[in-house]
């Protein structure tokens, strides 16, 4: 048994992570602001459920608080770290760009500093296929050139990259980074077209459809990335780049759908035609989205497989027990 600290255990991938790290029998640690950048009640459920299990106890606190992330690593002294606490979204990152940087940087920094100075087994964090900006080369490798962010998401998102490397190679701190690539799932995000486009098509209202339809994603359902997460966490780098134990990962279905066919799917599933007001691409967007992992599968064996059908079947079923549609 692990004693392990999942930051933004009230979001949707941290959810997930610290439930299946308690039904292995690890004891989990959960930190979140509860940032009303969407629905609190969704997190509060969320933590709700994780407190049932006695080996879980959660700490409200804000990681960009110094003093509150020092503390934080004194009492708890972690064995492991799955830092999953962000602000989301790229769009929103054009109207409050402060927010990236105090909990996508400022925050990191302090969770690289406890690490530094908590030494712990191994740090995963979250990264973003955002980085990838607007590289047309496909499908998306971790060695591809990152360098042009096409949001202050991705920038920030690129910037804890760099950061955690650095922390690596001078502290020597054993760290991961993965580049999760459009979760989708139950208990989802109500910002993402997944749980959007499920919400409005069940209300018989219509759906905001970018680039006139031409988008494709490469959606990771997220048990797949939970498994991702785990497997990763329990194999800590060792010296890989210029001496630093450090490790970069795709983590993402690797089999992109075109938008209108996942619309499509969704409507299949609920029964109801979907109204489509489509309209040209958003600043910060990309057209695709498309996740090389084989360096995942050769370190950890193992590549997400969950077919867009069975996750969204997943989710319309979820949405309907849970909003009592």
């Amino acid at each position: 048994m692990a004693r392990i600290l999942v930051t933004g255990a009230a979001g949707f991938i941290g959810y997930f992570v610290a439930r299946r790290l308690l039904a292995r029998g690890d004891e989990v640690i959960g930190v979140d602001d509860l940032s009303p950048y969407y629905d609190v009640s969704l997190k509060e459920g969320r933590v709700l459920r994780l407190e049932a299990d006695p080996r879980f106890r959660f700490h409200l606190a804000n990681l960009a608080d110094r003093a509150a992330t020092e503390g934080l690593f004194e009492s708890v002294r972690p064995d492991g770290v799955v830092h999953l606490a962000a602000q989301p979204g790229v769009r929103y990152s054009l109207e409050n760009p402060h927010a990236y940087v105090e909990s996508n940087v400022v925050a990191f920094l302090n969770v690289l500093e406890g690490c530094r100075r908590r030494p712990v087994r191994h740090l995963v964090f979250a990264s973003s296929s955002s980085v990838y900006g607007g590289n047309e080369k496909v499908p998306f490798a971790v060695g591809d050139e990152v360098d042009h962010p096409v949001s202050l998401y991705a920038a920030t998102k690129r910037a804890g990259e760099l950061m955690a490397f650095t922390y690596s190679h001078l502290f020597g701190v054993p760290t991961t980074g993965l580049r999760f690539f459009t979760v989708y799932g139950p208990w989802g995000r109500p910002d993402m077209a997944p749980m959007i486009f499920t919400k409005a098509i069940l209300e018989g209202r219509p759906i905001q459809v970018f680039n006139h339809g031409n988008m494709r994603r490469d959606f990771t359902y997220v048990d797949d990335v939970v498994e991702g997460v785990l497997r990763v966490l329990d194999r800590p780098p060792g010296p890989i780049d210029r001496g630093a134990r450090y490790k970069l990962y795709n983590l993402g279905h690797s089999e992109p759908v075109e938008l209108l066919r996942f619309v499509a799917v969704l409507e299949g599933l609920i029964g109801r035609k979907a109204e489509m007001v489509m309209l040209p691409m958003q600043p910060g967007d990309v057209p695709a989205t498309f996740a090389d992992v084989s360096d995942l599968e050769r370190d950890v064996g193992f590549r997400p497989e969950t077919p867009i059908e069975r996750g969204l079947a997943e989710l319309v079923k979820w949405y309907r027990e849970h909003y009592r549609v």
